[in-house]
């Protein structure tokens, strides 16, 4: 199966979760690349002056007012990509929102709703996305979470969902790879981001919530997502500390259970009692259409280990190292 992806000013480019945080930035950043982009969230306010500066800097947008929890509003926005730039090279499933708070003290309904934003939005972007892409290949990034991999509490049911955002999307790519369908499918696992994240989730803590440290500015989740779209990455954490703190769980997880146990409780509740109003059944409006969010202390300027870990260099290392034990083992037959 041949899979050569377009450089990023070829494409065509569909962000859902487009009006603010991770997928407004890499909305921008896509536009800024050259690509065409076509945004899709619920808020028609902020995705028109997403599209507007974007068009104002040069670039070309267009936006769907649409909620991907529904298939036939997530298979809308693929019409209208179409419509109006005639092709979808990459689709990124970024739509989402989080619940603070203890399982047992979260409605069941409300569970079943960060269900309906954080996974079946991603499994009708890809029933959305597929039939465009398979035609002449592609790609879908589907944004999981660092607890697609070790599961938090005060975060449960959001845990939840990012692990079956996991398994749908390893299931599938195994699929789309069995049949030969031309279309990559990655999975990029932000650790904490300084977006609007915490004022948008629902919250049954006494206090409001806010990202455990340490805390990556959306930039590089963007940066990864764009990577991923020009070349075959099976995954990428963005962060190097949310990877080590993976790489632990799965070593030790009884010990990193304890230490979450003693530790998150204070680190994922700020000072203030909780007031913030939450976005699972429409956009609150509180801090849509901002980048960053309000997070306390200090925030990473970068990764330096999500940069290195999706670079040319890096992704050839085995490569090379497989030619220099070659060459060792012929210098050495014929020595």
């Amino acid at each position: 199966m041949k899979r050569t992806l377009k450089r990023l000013a070829d494409q065509v480019v569909v962000v859902t979760g487009a009006s603010s945080g991770i997928g407004l930035t890499t909305a921008e950043l896509a536009a800024k690349e050259g690509a065409r982009v076509v945004l899709a969230a619920r808020s028609e306010a902020d995705l028109g002056q997403a599209t507007e500066w974007i068009r104002r800097s040069g670039g070309r947008a267009t936006f769907v007012v649409a909620d991907v929890t529904d298939l036939q509003q997530a298979e809308e926005v693929g019409r209208r990509a179409l419509q109006e730039f005639g092709r979808i090279d990459t689709w990124v499933n970024n739509a989402g929102i989080g619940m603070y708070g203890r399982l047992v003290d979260q409605p069941m309904e409300e569970q079943r709703k960060i269900f309906d934003t954080n996974f079946w939005s991603v499994v009708h972007g890809c029933r959305a996305a597929l039939p465009h892409l398979c035609e002449h290949g592609g790609v879908i990034v589907n944004v999981g979470s660092q607890v697609s991999d070790r599961a938090a509490p005060l975060v449960g049911i959001y845990s939840a969902a990012k692990h079956a955002v996991k398994g749908f999307t390893d299931a599938l790519r195994m699929e789309l790879e069995h049949d030969h369908v031309p279309v990559c499918v990655s999975l990029v696992k932000p650790g904490p981001i300084d977006t609007p994240f915490t004022p948008h989730a629902s919250n049954y803590m006494d206090r409001e919530p806010q990202h455990a440290p340490p805390v990556y500015p959306p930039e590089e989740v963007a940066y990864a997502i764009l990577k991923c779209a020009q070349r075959p990455i099976r995954e990428v954490t963005v962060g190097g500390i949310p990877r080590l703190q993976a790489a632990v769980a799965t070593i030790a997880p009884r010990l990193v259970d304890l230490f979450m146990e003693q530790q998150l409780w204070n680190q994922v509740q700020n000072e203030r009692t909780a007031y913030s109003p939450d976005s699972l059944d429409r956009h609150s409006g509180q801090d849509y259409g901002a980048r960053r969010g309000h997070q306390p202390g200090h925030v990473m300027q970068s990764s330096a280990y999500t940069r290195a870990v999706v670079s040319d260099v890096v992704r050839a290392a085995p490569l090379i190292a497989l030619g220099a034990a070659v060459a060792a083992a012929v210098v050495a037959n014929r020595s």
